[in-house]
């Protein structure tokens, strides 16, 4: 395949987040939608992930997104077409201080008022739900049973699929070393693309807007591969994408940080449903994963930055945590386990916005996975200058400018 010279949309980065956004584009019909990912497609973040899929969160927008991305979830085997394993076993938060407590009932409440069917239930009910949990010490836990699981790698093989079933170009291998996007050049590390001035017929960006009739300001994107010309840039780099907003001029407050999963032994014994489980005050969870168990923490002791390798130094603080929590499973053997990254913000919540032509989503610190069908039709809305589908305004990168107020998410595990 010839690499383009030219674009009406690039898109940074191939994990969720990126295809979606190049799927909803390309099936609106915005023409030459092109996605640039250095490594492979998913292999940044995304392939890494835990796969759960929930709308349990506390602040409005993510839950939002989450429902709405559940129910595309539920579709997926009909839009774009590709079966992702989904499981909706349930999310089952495992609360163990009266100030968690309080919080979750706040959060429920709201929740239930934007048509989520979560409940807070009681600890024989949390029992009953998950038994391999040890219940010393809670209180009380929150329940949503339509949440769960899928498979990240088939969400992202079935956007890629589907995005170049409309017409979108997605290109592997391909890392972006520049963007000019006062010239009207996208540079990558394959080439650049000119953005000129050219008439799109959609006009121009403005604050992740578009004013319709006008003549959209382009941009060149440089890449290793040569240069391409783009009418606009959006920014779905994940945990690289601070050195992608600094190349646009629009600083993106994103930190990468290590997360690592184990999968356990098949435990023969293991039956029925297991509920994605979470004990909240340790953030220790576990899901089923084929005959075992997939199980994660985050670590305290994990310094920021791009680390990437898989480690074992973190297991006796994750088993400290199942020998409170779960003391059954300190008996299965492990099987193997993986790092990824999480993108984290200061107020662990995105960043999802634009100015001229240059718009991002990124910075999930840890709901990008499923919030992604959503986020994709958030930037299609925001390109195409309409009203998105949720209400994102609040989550512009502006938010932690000077006087500008953060706006902490507090359901991260």
């Amino acid at each position: 395949m010839a690499f383009p010279g030219s674009a009406e949309v690039v898109v940074i980065g191939g994990g969720a987040i990126g295809v979606s956004i190049a799927f909803h584009l390309a099936e609106a019909g915005v023409r030459d939608v092109v996605l640039l990912e250095r490594g492979e497609l998913g292999g940044g973040s995304t392939c890494k992930a835990a796969g759960g899929v929930r709308a349990q969160f506390s602040d409005r927008i993510n839950i939002e997104l989450g429902a709405r991305s559940l129910r595309a979830f539920a579709d997926f085997g009909k839009r774009p077409g590709q079966e992702i394993d989904l499981h909706r076993v349930g999310y089952l938060f495992l609360l163990s201080t009266p100030e968690d407590v309080t919080s979750f009932e706040r959060d429920v409440r709201l929740q239930n008022s934007l048509g989520v069917t979560s409940r807070m239930i009681d600890v024989a009910e949390a029992k009953r739900l998950s038994p391999l949990i040890e219940t010393g010490g809670l209180l009380a836990a929150a329940w949503s049973p339509d949440d769960g699981h899928c498979t990240p790698e088939s969400v992202v093989l079935g956007y890629a699929r589907g995005a170049r079933r409309h017409g979108a170009t997605l290109l592997t291998g391909v890392t972006v070393t520049d963007l000019d996007l006062a010239s009207g050049v996208v540079r990558t590390d394959r080439g650049d693309l000119a953005r000129g001035a050219a008439p799109t017929g959609r006009g121009d960006i403005r604050a992740g807007r578009v004013s319709r009739g006008g003549v959209r300001r382009g941009g060149v994107v440089r890449t290793d591969r040569g240069d391409i010309h783009a009418g606009a840039v959006v920014c779905a780099a994940g945990a690289w994408s601070a050195a992608i907003g600094d190349a646009a001029g629009v600083p993106l407050p994103v930190t990468p940080l290590r997360r690592q999963i184990v999968l356990t032994e098949p435990m023969p014994s293991l039956s029925g449903v297991v509920p994605f489980t979470i004990d909240f005050a340790s953030t220790f969870y576990f899901h089923r994963e084929g005959p075992g168990l997939l199980m994660g923490m985050s670590d305290p002791a994990q310094e920021p930055g791009f680390h990437s390798n898989y480690s074992e130094e973190w297991l006796p603080r994750l088993a400290a945590a199942v020998g409170v929590r779960a003391p059954r499973l300190t008996d299965v053997g492990l099987r193997k386990g993986w790092a990824g990254l999480y993108e984290v913000t200061p107020d662990h919540n995105a960043l999802i916005g634009g100015h001229d032509n240059f718009l991002y989503a990124t910075g999930f610190s840890g709901h990008g996975f499923l919030q992604a069908p959503a986020v994709g039709e958030v930037i299609r809305d925001l390109y195409l200058g309409r009203a998105p589908v949720v209400d994102v305004g609040p989550l512009t990168a502006s938010r932690f400018l000077a006087g500008a107020g953060a706006r902490p998410e507090s359901h991260i595990v």
